[in-house]
């Protein structure tokens, strides 16, 4: 034989490497794409991603082309690696190049090759399409031969492979998407983002305005304390009611009554004029659904009804909006008039807190599946009205009772295990 037939052998073992590498990164390459972020830049006029997504849209035959590409190149490469091992080593050489060849392939044209594809895979994948397309044209008979075939076997195992791909994500699934964002993401604009996600699991009677706390006027009052009301409120809208909140007449816009409060004389009957009839919320409504409700009906405040129709508070706009941007302040345990932190580190909380307020304000994680308040999760908790000074430990937070008062909890220390554990 010719002296250079060995080269030629060695030449053409290492072209066809590089090619089954080539193959092996493409397809590694392809499947590791940003399905999202590809979509983006072929919105944007990305060539290569609008021709990258069009071939991943059918990957049976996108991987047809690829597999049958690289089958062809290793077995070409196991063949030419027997020739020269045959001629270098005889029968021996015949035995020997299967392993050689194959920790060669392993190396170079698999580990490599995929390992920089999964790291870097629009730089493999973008080009490799220049190739890959022209190649699928040149396959495409035996393409429709080996899918066929092989998308009949996937069908006998109740596999549908026309029916498209549902790449959609779920609001879990976004949430970690909008958690792994890092630095791409203002932390703010994340914590707004988590938030709207978070308003289909709480609803109205989550964050709204318990009925003993509602700030509004008593249309049976004499006139002078009502305008008194009017003048000194520092709420832009106050619910009306007779003699109770839970007989309801309506809701007045301060605005609105401006001249009217300009004027020496004023009847009752005046300001029920400038009232509009209540808008009702049941108490159970998803905030992400209020949201939208507020919109349709164009009101920013709403009372809240249990399922007999009972005015349970009142829920405000502004009180959704809140839940996702935030409160307007920056150090809510400072500023609340219901949290205050102690110099041993411990916090007082007022029992009528409610324990979305307290999570946001401390970072906790006290249940709100159940109770609402501070106070309903220590009764449910024990299941009896406790005595000052009982202590118990509810998840990882240890509650201290320090006064109870009209069979309600109305003060409590509070305190989060870890304290405990780093006090020497």
């Amino acid at each position: 034989m010719d002296s250079s037939y060995p080269a030629f052998l060695l030449g053409a073992i290492g072209f066809l490497i590089l090619v089954s590498a080539f193959f092996s990164g493409s397809e590694t390459g392809m499947m590791a794409l940003n399905r999202y972020r590809l979509r983006h830049l072929a919105r944007q006029g990305h060539r290569a991603a609008m021709r990258v997504e069009k071939m991943l849209k059918r990957p049976d035959q996108l991987l047809g082309v690829i597999l049958i590409g690289n089958n062809f190149v290793n077995n070409a490469v196991a063949t030419l690696a027997t020739l020269l091992g045959l001629y270098w080593f005889g029968e021996l050489g015949t035995a020997l190049a299967p392993v050689v060849i194959t920790i060669v392939m392993l190396i170079f044209a698999e580990v490599t090759p995929k390992t920089y594809a999964a790291l870097r895979p629009e730089k493999l994948a973008f080009p490799a399409s220049l190739i890959l397309k022209p190649l699928h044209i040149v396959f495409t008979p035996l393409i429709w031969f080996v899918n066929g075939i092989g998308n009949g076997l996937l069908k006998t195992l109740g596999v549908n492979t026309e029916k498209p791909h549902n790449d959609h994500l779920s609001p879990e699934e976004l949430r970690t998407v909008v958690n792994e964002a890092g630095g791409l993401i203002p932390e703010a604009h994340q914590r707004m983002l988590l938030s709207i996600l978070d308003l289909e699991k709480a609803t109205v009677e989550d964050i709204m305005i318990p009925r003993n706390e509602m700030v509004g006027i008593d249309i049976e009052e004499d006139i002078s304390d009502i305008i008194e009301t009017l003048r000194t409120s520092q709420h832009t809208r106050l619910p009306l009611y007779r003699g109770d909140p839970g007989n309801m007449v309506g809701i007045i816009h301060l605005r609105k009554l401006t001249r009217l409060l300009l004027r020496e004389e004023i009847n009752k009957s005046e300001i029920l004029q400038y009232s509009v009839e209540p808008y009702y919320v049941p108490e159970g409504t998803p905030l992400h659904q209020q949201l939208i409700n507020f919109q349709n009906v164009k009101r920013r405040i709403g009372v809240v009804v249990d399922e007999y129709g009972d005015v349970q508070g009142l829920i405000t706009l502004e009180d959704i909006l809140e839940e996702i941007v935030g409160e307007f302040t920056t150090d809510l345990a400072t500023s609340s008039t219901e949290i205050h932190p102690q110099e041993d580190g411990s916090l007082v909380i007022d029992g009528t807190t409610h324990l979305r307020d307290i999570n946001k304000a401390l970072r906790w994680n006290l249940p709100t599946d159940g109770p609402k308040t501070l106070n309903g999760l220590i009764l449910e908790h024990l299941e009896n009205i406790p005595d000052s000074n009982t202590s118990l430990r509810i998840g990882d937070y240890l509650l201290e009772i320090l006064q109870v008062k009209d069979n309600m909890v109305k003060a409590v220390r509070a305190r989060h295990i870890s304290m405990l554990e780093n006090q020497p």
